[in-house]
């Protein structure tokens, strides 16, 4: 076991081969990111909106997330080659369900006395959601989106270790076959920083947009 200066020191020695793979990383999950909060969002709004298809469809939302994206990856990999799009598809399913399931609970939590008050007022259903239902699920769908902002790190790992040429994955994998474990763990301490920092965007952002919308709804 490495100590914590011997890691240090790897840390900055390796800084010239690591950035390539940090911002590798970073693009990748980034991507992986606003792709799967689009299809997770753009899911929670269908189910909420039409008639019968949560009932009929969140099910299936749940069955996803059982099979082992360790398990799925690799077949992935094979469907589609070793381009962007499995490793895309990797994050994208990792960060979805949070955001779906959030968002879901959100739009629940809209007053009903509001809502009463809206369609007197001869509102329609698109004007109570985007007027009324929205504005009040902003603070749970923020709560899914900081989950998915770090799965989407690790999910960005899981699919470089099964195919890529540059990323944090690839250098802890060649770490480990090297038997350098204090580079494993200086690529351990980096995918918790980048966790970290997107948590830390995710909270920042919705500092300035919930209270933005909170003062639009009053």
């Amino acid at each position: 076991m490495p100590g914590p200066i011997a890691i240090l020191k790897e840390g900055i020695q390796s800084y010239d081969s690591l950035v390539p793979h940090v911002l590798s990383t970073v693009q990748l999950t980034i991507s992986g990111f606003f792709v799967g909060t689009f299809l997770g969002l753009m899911i929670a709004i269908v189910l909420h909106l039409i008639p019968g298809f949560k009932e009929a469809f969140y099910p299936l939302l749940i069955l996803s997330q059982n099979v082992p994206i360790i398990v799925l990856a690799p077949l992935l990999i094979i469907w589609f080659g070793f381009g962007v799009l499995p490793k895309l598809m990797i994050i994208s399913l990792v960060c979805f369900f949070p955001v779906t399931v959030s968002a879901l609970d959100g739009f629940r939590q809209t007053p009903t006395e509001l809502i009463n008050y809206m369609k007197m007022a001869g509102a329609t259903k698109s004007q109570l959601f985007w007027k009324i239902e929205c504005p009040y699920s902003l603070p749970s769908i923020f709560s899914g989106l900081k989950i998915s902002a770090t799965y989407s790190v690790m999910g960005a790992v899981i699919s470089e270790w099964l195919g890529a040429k540059t990323g944090i994955g690839v250098f802890m994998t060649l770490a480990s076959s090297s038997f350098r474990t204090d580079r494993v763990f200086v690529s351990i301490f980096i995918i918790m920083l980048l966790s970290m920092f997107f948590f830390g965007l995710i909270v920042l952002l919705e500092r300035m947009t919930v209270k933005w919308k909170s003062k639009g709804v009053k």
